[in-house]
């Protein structure tokens, strides 16, 4: 399973961006919010974990609920790892279909996800 690490929000650049930072691996990005939402790689950290921002709940609800993308769920299991560049897309497995269904998402039937 691959890491979980948290992106603090940790400054504003000059260009306006936040800058965001991962504290467990040095990861660092620039985030510029919408309506021109661009997110660049300043420092890579670690690529293989995956990143999360946050914030403060109550900064969190209220972000969520401007910008229209609330409220925030618990996801009971990540899928697995996209394939790499070049490489065929792999078919879910059970487990893959089983997390699907958890989330809403019917992959063999006709429902859009």
């Amino acid at each position: 399973m691959r890491p979980i690490h948290q992106m603090r929000l940790t400054g504003k650049l000059g260009s306006g961006a936040d800058e965001w930072s991962c504290p467990e691996c040095g990861r660092r990005i620039a985030l510029f919010r919408p309506p021109h939402a661009d997110l660049t790689v300043l420092d890579p950290g670690d690529e293989e974990a995956v990143h999360i921002g946050v914030l403060e709940p109550d900064a969190a609800a209220e972000a969520a609920e401007r910008y229209g993308v609330g409220p925030i769920q618990e996801i009971p299991r990540p899928p697995r790892a996209p394939s790499r560049a070049g490489e065929p897309v792999p078919e879910p497995d059970a487990d893959d279909r089983r997390w699907l269904a958890e989330i809403g998402i019917d992959w063999d039937g006709d429902a859009a996800a």
